[in-house]
């Protein structure tokens, strides 16, 4: 995330809304650890990755759709090993994708925390993946 921040930032201070995936659990072989990101925002522009180019084309489009909607959504993609290596991927397993609009209505303490994580100082942000609360909140 720290390596897209600067994108977000300024996406988020100029009120654009942008969708943010976040890979939130792994199993098996997975090329990118929880944590990992990507977003897309104003004009169809993309940062970051969340699964070395596998399913990128298909959060894009996630991200896209929940930028229109404002609903978050989880999802999970993923391929055996056997299938993976017939497609041309180097690994299977699978990830879980946690992917939320972001916007300063949605969000009022996005630009807060990216401060934080800029100026080096200790923060936590913990997200609804799943339960009564609204996922993404």
């Amino acid at each position: 995330m720290r390596e897209i921040l600067p994108a977000l930032n300024g996406w988020y201070a100029a009120g654009a809304p942008f969708g943010l995936a976040t890979v939130v659990a792994v199993s098996r072989s997975t090329p990118r650890d929880p944590g990992a990101a990507m977003a897309v925002g104003p004009d169809d522009e993309v940062v970051g990755s969340v699964s070395g180019g596998c399913v990128e084309g298909a959060v894009f489009e996630l991200a896209r759709e929940v930028v229109a909607d404002g609903a978050a959504r989880l999802e999970t993609f993923g391929y055996s090993d056997e299938d993976a290596f017939a497609v041309g991927l180097t690994c299977g397993g699978e990830i879980t994708l946690l992917v939320r609009p972001v916007t300063p209505g949605l969000d009022p303490s996005f630009g807060a925390v990216a401060e934080s994580v800029a100026a080096g100082e200790p923060v936590t942000v913990a997200t609804v993946t799943d339960g009564p609360a609204p996922r993404g909140a």
